[in-house]
């Protein structure tokens, strides 16, 4: 049994909970531990250097995704432990009892995420898990597609931005970085599929990835408009519900056309509230690494944490 420490005594006696506190209890509550640890299990060191015990799986997939909630890099998050005792308590850890993870430990673990395409894995469970509550079982899919930027410096050994990212232009704005494409349930709004990509790929190009074989229906904004794909679904018996775009040879978009456009955003827009929570909640405006592939495992989790968030209320009752 671990010794509780004053420092813990004391926390534990104050009259206010603080809103990070409130958030870990929510997403302590939502999250599925069984099926995450089980995913990590297999491929989890047996033993630490020298023979030692690692420090055990729980504790550092709770710190992995305290990184993503937080937007702490490694260095930040094993300060964080030190400091902050919410998420000490969050991690199972007791400053005067264990060993507290530094920055190369988290390191470590990241990397294993990313060797074996874990990241995936979780979020292939989590879609498991909502389907087994009841989540996810609509028949229509939402895509839309967001910029992340990434640093355009070239200040550094050799001289060059990330090779892997591209610019590219957003109405009359210039952006560098890559882009996130979701598909999403239409009933419950939570993300069934993730694609990453440099900024200068089409939204179109992406589609067919996007969408699952007992998609009825499709949502998306203007920038997925195609004829070609439009008498394909239909072909399909798939219902089209993409924005139409205005056409420079056909002048404005008919009265009816903005009507339907209208009425079809109405719908189409719940996936924003995906990008708004990796944004705005977790703080993801920014590529932290470089290349794709690392980028692309932080981004799956990120969105296994935001089909968590998006859902924590119905997941709790």
């Amino acid at each position: 049994m671990k010794q509780t420490s004053f420092a813990s005594l004391s926390f534990a006696s104050k009259k206010k909970k603080t809103r990070k506190e409130l958030f870990l209890e929510q997403m302590q509550a939502c999250v599925p531990w069984p099926q995450f640890e089980a995913v990590i299990e297999p491929y989890y060191p047996k033993s630490g250097r020298r023979g030692g015990q690692p420090i055990g799986i729980t504790t550092m997939l709770r710190i992995y995704l305290m990184q993503q909630w937080f937007n702490l890099s490694d260095p930040m998050m094993e300060d964080a432990l030190y400091e902050v005792e919410s998420m000490r308590r969050f991690a199972g850890l007791e400053l005067c009892e264990d060993r507290i993870p530094d920055e190369t430990t988290i390191l470590k673990f990241r990397h294993l995420l990313e060797k074996h395409a874990l990241t995936e894995r979780l979020f292939e469970a989590v879609n498991a898990h909502l389907l087994s509550r009841g989540l996810q079982v609509s028949k229509g899919t939402m895509v839309d597609a967001t910029l992340i930027a990434a640093s355009p410096s070239t200040k550094n050994a050799k001289g060059e931005r990330d090779p892997e990212m591209h610019q590219t232009r957003k109405g009359k704005q210039w952006y560098f970085g890559m882009k996130i494409h979701i598909g999403a349930d239409v009933d419950s709004g939570a993300a069934h599929t993730v694609t990453v990509t440099a900024a200068n790929e089409a939204d179109i190009n992406q589609l067919p990835k996007l969408l699952r074989a007992s998609d009825q229906v499709i949502f998306g904004d203007a920038g997925y408009t195609s004829d070609e794909y439009k008498r394909g679904a239909r072909a399909l018996g798939i219902h089209w519900k993409v924005n139409d775009k205005r056409k420079p040879k056909h002048g404005d978009l008919s009265r009816k056309q903005r009507k339907r456009n209208r009425q079809q955003s109405s719908i189409r827009a719940r996936i924003e509230h995906l990008f708004r929570i990796i944004k705005c909640q977790f703080g993801y405006r920014q590529v932290r690494y470089k290349g794709l592939e690392k980028n692309r495992a932080q981004v799956m989790s990120l969105m296994v944490l935001a089909n968590l968030y998006l859902l924590r209320g119905r997941l709790a009752a």
